[in-house]
């Protein structure tokens, strides 16, 4: 006969379960609504999403839910699932328990909305077409924030949303080294006078011939498409509704070879985390990242690390010269050299490996000061240009390659973007420990074997889901708490030979 506990924790992930298939429901509405909606629907469709949202907010709120919360925590000696799988429904039920219902519901509606403007916002480089709703959703923010509550700086409750611990005090210290370290690199590469060309990847590539492309790089990554599949919208993203099916998109352009490829290799990244996800995490809440951060470090270290490495076009690049005949007369020296010219540029997800974490130390000062009340959204143009004529020395011309570009804002995504940045800090530090586990790691990759790299985050990271937040997880892979030391290092020695740097 089973004991009390147990046959209650069978209940707890019962339910659980049940809340996992609603977010499944509201997330299959989110994915059509970002690729094939027809433009009538939006409305109707975003009431949809507000009434799954408002039931979901009930189980998460329930007293039933509360039970079982109160329950566990009082049983000492779970193991590390149900732990954290406590732990983390405490953690939602104590956020979304705060809010009052009608306001949430509300809050859900106009996220889809704000979507919607912001898609229309972009394509006709209008900010004011997005501005009211990206007001409502700001006011909404700080309206949540003070029913959460807050110690030192309001961003830090958001920050704890997508990397838990993090703080705006340890955000500025650590970006404030990266910062340095890659304004003082690109000051040494823009003394060196090497330009490197890439006019190459500028032709025109049919949609057709760089979808192929992709397809094939992705099945190279080891990306099941028996539980996956592309498609392309507005900004790529990735979704999942659990690990038997979890979707990418990303965005063609005709005159850029390297758009929709890096797009799909990134989100890629991010899809074989979710993919790897174990069955018994299933119906327990940590079927997914550990975090957002932890979540791009894997992203990044595909589409760069691996993605932008000598190794990995050793063997892709002959397969892209067959296929592609604008590479006929580009010898392999210029392909990887032009697949890594630094230049300072106004698109974040087209930006280069080197000057990509400025875009995102960008919208986190942004970030911080709207959250804080310390700058409005009507200012957002104005402050966005002048800071990136100052990090980068670029000017946007108009709102669509400048405030415009990204689509998180329009969601509520507050708090996010530092992910970026510290993705690139755990990758580097996740490879320093990979390439003493693999010492021939460069080798197998060199013959397009991808599956070592692959198999190594899979056992190290992929299978604990959720289960540890990312500073622990982060010890147990590499035995060292967070450094920018590797991430540093990681560039100096590329970028160093690449510019052949002194």
């Amino acid at each position: 006969m089973k004991l009390e506990s147990e046959k209650k924790l069978e209940e707890f992930k019962e339910y659980m379960r049940k809340l996992e298939y609603l977010n499944s429901a509201i997330g299959v509405i989110y994915w059509d609504m970002r690729v094939g909606i027809p433009k009538k629907a939006t409305a109707q469709r975003g009431e949809v999403i507000g009434y799954l949202s408002g039931e979901a907010y009930r189980l998460q709120t329930s007293d039933e839910m509360k039970e079982y919360i109160d329950y566990f925590s009082t049983i000492e000696g779970l193991d590390d699932v149900t732990k954290s799988m406590v732990l983390n429904a405490k953690k939602d039920y104590d956020q979304t328990k705060k809010i009052p219902e009608h306001r949430y519901k509300e809050y859900v509606i106009l996220k889809s909305n704000s979507e919607v403007a912001w898609e229309e916002a972009k394509e006709k480089s209008d900010f004011n077409i997005f501005k009211p709703y990206l007001e409502k959703v700001v006011d909404f923010s700080r309206e949540f924030i003070e029913y959460w509550g807050y110690e030192n700086n309001k961003y830090d409750t958001l920050l704890d949303f997508y990397e838990p611990g993090i703080t705006v005090e340890k955000l500025d210290v650590v970006f404030g080294e990266l910062r340095d370290a890659i304004v003082e690199l690109l000051g040494k590469i823009k003394e060196s006078g090497v330009c490197i060309k890439d006019d190459f990847f500028k032709k025109d590539f049919s949609k057709e011939s760089q979808e192929e492309f992709s397809l094939y790089v992705l099945n190279k990554m080891g990306y099941d498409f028996d539980a996956g599949r592309l498609d392309e919208s507005v900004h790529p993203f990735t979704i999942n509704f659990g690990n038997k099916d979890v979707r990418i998109t990303t965005k063609y352009i005709p005159n850029e070879f390297r758009s929709a490829l890096f797009s799909c290799i990134h989100e890629g990244g991010h899809a074989l985390y979710e993919q790897d996800i174990p069955d018994e995490l299933q119906g327990t809440g940590l079927a997914a990242g550990a975090s957002m951060g932890i979540h791009e470090s894997q992203s990044r270290f595909y589409e760069n690390i691996i993605g932008r490495s000598k190794a990995f076009w050793t063997y892709f690049y002959p397969e892209a010269k067959n296929r592609f005949p604008q590479f006929k007369d580009v010898d392999f020296d210029e392909f990887y050299k032009g697949m890594n010219a630094v230049e300072p540029s106004l698109i974040r997800t087209e930006a280069d490996e080197l000057t990509y974490s400025l875009h995102v130390i960008i919208r986190y000062e942004i970030e911080k000061a709207l959250i804080n009340g310390e700058i409005e959204v009507k200012d957002l143009p104005q402050i966005w240009n002048k800071k990136y004529k100052e990090y980068l020395g670029v000017e946007p011309q108009n709102d669509a390659e400048g405030v415009l570009q990204d689509m998180h804002w329009s969601d509520g995504s507050f708090g996010y973007f530092p992910s970026y940045a510290l993705g690139n800090l755990y990758g580097a530090q996740f490879l320093h420990k990979m390439e003493q586990d693999i010492p021939n790691m460069y080798d197998d990759i060199k013959q397009g074997n991808l599956d070592g790299v692959h198999q190594w985050l899979k056992d190290n990271i992929h299978k604990y889901g959720a289960v540890y937040k990312p500073a622990e997880l982060l010890k147990m892979v590499t035995k060292e708490e967070l450094s920018a030391k590797y991430f540093i290092d990681y560039l100096n020695k590329k970028y160093y030979e690449i510019y052949n740097l002194k």
